[in-house]
């Protein structure tokens, strides 16, 4: 018999830091999902990502107190940041330049968020985080 679905709420948690403090604990705690089983298992999985990345989350909790969850890859402006060296985007995108990014780095990032973006092969991939960039103040050389 297929398990009753209680919801479903969506969390950014950095990789391999899920911890019982808020905002993680709160969240899940009022939604009756145990908090220490989803730590150790999203720990457990997102190991092999690298420390501290954002990584937002789908959560499906059901009636029984059991969950699933869906680890997405980090937001395409975490990896457009992390490759112009840039701690935030620009205050007037379209005015301001903060950055450049080569090609080379938009054709990387789309490789990487390939599974999670609506594009048939990478040019069509590379054109959403080219996208991404031009709404950061970010250049594309």
């Amino acid at each position: 018999m297929a398990k009753k679905l209680a919801g479903t709420m969506k969390l950014q948690v950095p990789a391999g830091q899920a911890n019982p403090s808020p905002p993680v604990g709160p969240a899940l705690g009022q939604r009756g999902i145990n908090i220490m089983e989803f730590c150790k298992a999203f720990n457990a999985k997102t190991q092999d990502l690298e420390p501290g990345s954002p990584c937002p989350t789908i959560i499906t909790y059901y009636q029984d107190k059991s969950f699933s969850m869906d680890i997405k890859t980090s937001p395409a402006s975490y990896y457009l940041r992390k490759a112009a060296k840039l701690k935030s985007g620009a205050a007037l995108p379209g005015r301001e330049t903060v950055g450049t990014v080569t090609m080379a780095q938009i054709k990387e990032i789309a490789e990487a968020k390939m599974k999670d973006l609506n594009a048939n092969d990478i040019d069509a991939a590379a054109k959403i985080i080219m996208g991404s960039a031009r709404s950061m103040g970010i250049e594309v050389k």
